[in-house]
């Protein structure tokens, strides 16, 4: 049996898991204090009791999304033996994070540029922190081996995760016709070729 929660944690919880579902149900315009303490059933005052204000709220639920995420991509690239399968296993990971947790990848992508998350900053760096540093560790011996170009750690994530986070924001979006299967099927090799020392 899994330990007992603090209550406070069980709050906290509460709380983002409403306001997830407040999002995904209502929008960026549906998204407010009055409707996350309704569908919690917990007090404003508990709300900035924990978060500090509603931006501090927004900001630890987009943590908490993204540490879901990352978790996934994080696992599925330890197990990953060679450069293309690594990729293959990324593009795999996030999709299907974004098909099974549409509503958290919908805040996700939705949240990117919100000012909240340069205020907490910090917190949202902490929880990128986990993939950045097992991504360093996979690339590494295999850029040491020229399995992969010696390009810039920063621009390497922008190469592999641009494609995939904008075949899933279209796939959120309504306004755009999308296929994630067709993604699967095509993006590991596209993305694999522009990482490969003879590209």
């Amino acid at each position: 049996m899994p330990p007992k929660q603090p209550r406070g944690e069980v709050t906290a919880d509460r709380l983002l898991t409403a306001a997830l579902k407040v999002y995904a149900e209502s929008g960026h315009e549906g998204f407010t204090v009055h409707a996350v303490t309704k569908a919690s059933n917990i007090s404003a005052g508990s709300l900035y009791h924990h978060f500090g204000s509603f931006d501090g709220l927004a900001a630890a639920l987009y943590a908490r999304c993204m540490k879901q995420l990352f978790d996934r991509m994080s696992s599925a690239l330890a197990r990953s033996l060679t450069g293309p399968s690594g990729v293959r296993a990324l593009v795999e990971a996030y999709l299907g994070f974004t098909e099974e947790h549409a509503d958290a990848a919908l805040f996700l992508h939705a949240s990117a540029y919100a000012g909240y998350l340069t205020a907490h900053a910090e917190e949202i760096r902490a929880a990128k922190e986990p993939l950045r540093q097992t991504a360093a560790a996979w690339l590494a011996p295999r850029i040491a081996a020229g399995e992969i170009a010696p390009i810039p750690e920063s621009l390497i994530e922008a190469i592999v995760i641009g494609p995939i986070a904008e075949v899933a924001r279209r796939w959120l979006s309504s306004t755009y016709d999308a296929d994630l299967t067709e993604a699967r099927q095509v993006l590991p090799e596209l993305i694999w070729r522009s990482l490969r020392p003879d590209r």
